[in-house]
């Protein structure tokens, strides 16, 4: 399987890592929108202008879309899915039923496939909402993220006007995550569930009231929280927000029983170092899969929910009965 990157930020070298530790995969190039020559990978892969990638299109079997939610994918990925099987990992929940549409028609016309919203939530989230609705159909799901930094967030923050670099934490409610986890089974708003901490560094002469009420205001993303906005240095972006750690988790209370007599609680939780490196390793585990598919005769936009789970794995089923079953 021969994947390219299409962007390297944090994402995209996450992704080059993930690769070279795919016993079925290589990484044949990098595309970027900045001057190849001041793209230094961790490896000796090519790197290529991003506007040369229709020449390397015989030479990519799966093409890995590294860019931000706010902006680039909604353009990028319907765009590339005309010539590549594509993956990516837009995370604008509300967005994502047109996001589908606008890719599937690009690859079904094209003869490609695409997935779209890989990741940890949309992804495994996503599976295990999915796994736990089914089996306790009597329940309600819960979803708590952090507390972490959100790259989604974090970049839409960073294209305000004025905004020269930023991170954005959520944080679940510690009272709300309580109650669930006890099996009480509350009502929760958005707002009752998490809350956002930003912390922004300004450039200089820039309004900073008008950057908090934009970042307070914005759809989709903080207008429906609590959000602190605090103005910092670089320096201090630089010493205190280094990292890029995350996690969260996805529960399910329900009941079974003629009456209801019955309570279970299904949690899957993840807690991780780096949100990038984790998001890019499932993303090739996902181009693992359409590769395989695409390979079967299947074309258009496909999300996490329509694969199958032996398709992610190198293992052949027979490994998969006698390791994983």
């Amino acid at each position: 399987m021969k994947i390219a990157i299409y962007g390297y930020g944090n994402l995209g070298r996450g992704v080059e890592c993930a690769v070279t530790a795919a016993p079925d995969a290589s990484l044949v190039g990098i595309f970027t929108r900045r001057d190849p020559s001041a793209v230094h990978p961790h490896t000796d892969v090519p790197v290529y202008p991003a506007d040369d990638i229709l020449t390397y299109r015989d030479r990519i079997d799966v093409l890995v879309i590294c860019g931000g939610s706010a902006t680039d994918l909604p353009a990028m990925t319907p765009a590339l899915a005309k010539d590549f099987n594509v993956v990516d990992s837009f995370d604008t929940h509300a967005s994502i039923p047109e996001h589908f549409a606008r890719v599937d028609s690009a690859a079904a016309e094209n003869g490609h496939i695409a997935l779209i919203s890989a990741g940890w939530d949309p992804g495994m989230f996503s599976l295990n909402r999915l796994y736990a609705s089914a089996i306790l159909p009597d329940g309600a799901d819960y979803t708590f993220w952090g507390r972490g930094v959100s790259q989604g967030h974090s970049d839409a923050i960073r294209r305000i006007d004025g905004v020269k670099d930023a991170r954005q934490y959520t944080v679940p409610v510690p009272e709300a995550l309580a109650k669930v986890r006890a099996g009480e089974n509350p009502t929760l708003t958005v707002r009752e569930k998490h809350t956002r901490e930003c912390y922004v560094v300004a450039e200089e002469g820039a309004d900073l009231g008008r950057i908090e009420r934009e970042i307070k205001t914005m759809p989709h993303y903080f207008d429906e929280y609590d959000t602190t906005v605090n103005f910092i240095t670089e320096e201090e972006l630089l010493r205190d927000h280094r990292g890029i750690p995350h996690g969260g988790s996805v529960i399910r209370t329900g009941k079974t029983g003629w009456n209801g007599e019955n309570r279970h609680v299904i949690e899957y939780s993840l807690k991780l170092d780096s949100n990038p490196e984790f998001t890019a390793s499932v993303l090739v585990a996902f181009a693992r899969a359409i590769f395989k598919m695409h390979s079967r005769g299947v074309t258009g936009c496909k999300t996490v929910f329509d694969i199958a789970p032996a398709d992610l794995s190198p293992l052949s089923p027979e490994e998969l009965r006698a390791k994983m079953l």
